[in-house]
């Protein structure tokens, strides 16, 4: 499924947002570069604030940090406001933080557009909308973009169903490091949508989500193991993969568990 929760993206934004405290400015420095490198000191400060859960002054140091025209500032500000951060959400300021982030170079804003019309957030659905931002986000390389590009085609929202090219643009996203991506392509090969089923495959590819953490793909690999696709049934490595999938969150492997008679 295309990733949702504006939390979840504030925290993906951090290892590409995230900046060090300015260092100190040469004499030389324009008035210009001294107030860009405030500004980004700012936006970092901002950022510690709203993981520690500060919201309020996270609130106030975007921004002082978008007034001087940091776009990630202006991108975090919009989270903040989708998210019910700044208060009530407030889907309309949100996109408004965004539209001006986007405009001004911040990749993050593009998708971050779209998943407001994707889920019509403020504004009534518009999966070719959505699509259009997302193909514009994934152009200059964000991979929840890419990922959400193929989603929209796998499940043909605004589009006929196309499974080659959720393929492609899944593999481009997992190519980049996508967990997500990487167990989608599992899915598409372990149900045969778009290529021959084949379990090894997508055994592989759960593997490499897994690896990483990703909670669907431990919870995937229990069901080949439970239903013995492409192994040799074995309740104890499904037991084994739910109980991974269930400590990392995922309440189908919990479920699983529960079937199975066997404990967290």
């Amino acid at each position: 499924m295309v990733t949702m929760g504006f939390p979840v993206w504030t925290t993906a934004a951090l290892a590409l947002l995230c900046l060090l405290p300015a260092r100190a400015q040469s004499a030389a420095a324009t008035p210009q570069a001294e107030t860009a490198a405030s500004a980004k000191a700012l936006t970092d400060r901002g950022v510690k604030a709203l993981d520690a859960g500060n919201d309020a002054q996270a609130l106030d140091i975007f921004r002082r940090a978008a007034a001087i025209g940091d776009v990630d500032a202006m991108m975090y500000l919009g989270v903040m406001y989708a998210d019910g951060r700044a208060g009530d959400e407030d889907y309309t300021a949100a996109m408004a933080w965004f539209q001006q982030a986007a405009k001004g170079g911040n990749r993050q804003a593009l998708c971050n557009i779209g998943l407001l019309y994707f889920q019509g957030l403020g504004r009534e659905v518009n999966y070719r909308e959505a699509l259009s931002w997302f193909r514009e986000a994934a152009s200059y390389g964000n991979t929840e973009a890419m990922f959400n590009v193929g989603v929209i085609y796998r499940d043909g929202l605004g589009v006929p169903w196309n499974y080659g090219e959720a393929m492609k643009w899944f593999r481009k996203a997992a190519s980049e490091g996508d967990d997500p991506a990487a167990n989608a392509i599992g899915v598409l090969y372990q149900q045969g949508l778009g290529v021959p089923v084949d379990y090894a495959v997508a055994m592989s590819w759960y593997q490499k989500a897994a690896g990483v953490g990703n909670a669907t793909a431990m919870y995937n690999i229990g069901t080949l193991w439970e239903g013995g696709l492409g192994v040799a049934r074995d309740r104890n490595q499904a037991i084994a993969w739910y109980r991974k999938a269930a400590g990392a969150g995922n309440d189908r492997a919990r479920e699983a568990l529960k079937s199975l008679g066997a404990q967290e």
